[in-house]
């Protein structure tokens, strides 16, 4: 699976993080501001940029900023070791968005995160496996990640809503202290603001085996990149530090958008961080 963001999209995110013009951040990687904007369109340059004074200027870490440009890309992370969960992945308009589902594999009880662009996608999952869907936790109420709510609630009257939404009812409102029991699964949550006002973070685990838990992000982080933020960039990047980056290093992360990663590979590699 690629990437979310390229090199350029990496450059532009963060320049619009800090509010640093093309012109200054073009005049510190060594380029013209048409190279630059090409670079940060394509994420190719036909001239080397100066990788370590660019991402000083733009508050990038320079090594990892060049590894991302030579290619890097994530360790492939085997899905099989939780054995109930499955990635779900819908595609609209040439976005294409993940949810994740996970259920308990005594009592079949069923959790998702996120709804992506098409419930059946969803259905189709749960009835192959005999899970009963009970809980839907929401990182975040953009669109991709919440269109499909309208048919899994017609499907699932009863089903329970989690969200930091504001204006939502109180029983659908997360709590910080909250840990919910999908079966013997536990799940928490962690405010992760700034891609989006309403962004949670919510921590899986307890699985069988002893496998290591499983964070569901949103945007609040991608494999070698994060979601925008302009309006509140220092806000987002600090709340990804305290909030997931903190957790074991073994610790998976699911992202919204792109490929697996892990708390190891991010602390490593990403050029936010």
């Amino acid at each position: 699976m690629n990437l979310e963001d390229h090199v350029g999209d990496v450059i532009r995110k963060a320049r619009a993080m800090l509010s640093i013009p093309a012109d200054a951040a073009a005049k510190a990687a060594g380029l013209s501001v048409a190279e630059l904007t090409a670079l940060e369109a394509s994420g190719q340059s036909p001239r080397k940029p100066a990788f370590s004074a660019l991402a000083t200027a733009i508050g990038l870490n320079g090594a990892k900023l060049e590894a991302l440009a030579n290619n890097w890309l994530p360790s492939p992370v085997d899905i099989g070791t939780w054995r109930e969960l499955r990635q779900i992945t819908t595609t609209a308009g040439g976005n294409t968005v993940h949810c994740y589902l996970a259920w308990d594999e005594v009592t079949r009880e069923a959790a998702l995160f996120d709804t992506g662009f098409e419930a059946e996608a969803v259905f189709k999952v749960l009835e192959e496996n005999g899970a009963e869907l009970k809980h839907l936790f929401i990182t975040h109420s953009h669109h991709d990640h919440i269109d499909a709510l309208g048919p899994i609630r017609e499907r699932f009257p009863t089903l329970r809503i989690h969200t930091d939404m504001k204006g939502v009812p109180p029983q659908n409102k997360n709590r910080r202290n909250d840990c919910v029991h999908v079966g013997s699964l536990r799940v928490s949550n962690r405010e992760t603001p700034g891609h989006a006002e309403d962004g949670v973070t919510y921590l899986i685990g307890n699985w069988p085996d002893d496998a290591a838990h499983i964070a569901i992000v949103g945007d609040a982080i991608f494999a070698g990149s994060m979601g925008g933020a302009k309006e509140h960039g220092e806000l987002a990047k600090a709340k990804v530090r305290e909030q997931i980056l903190s957790l074991p290093l073994a610790t998976l992360i699911c992202p919204g958008h792109g490929p697996l990663t892990t708390v190891a590979q991010e602390r490593t590699s990403n050029p936010f961080f």
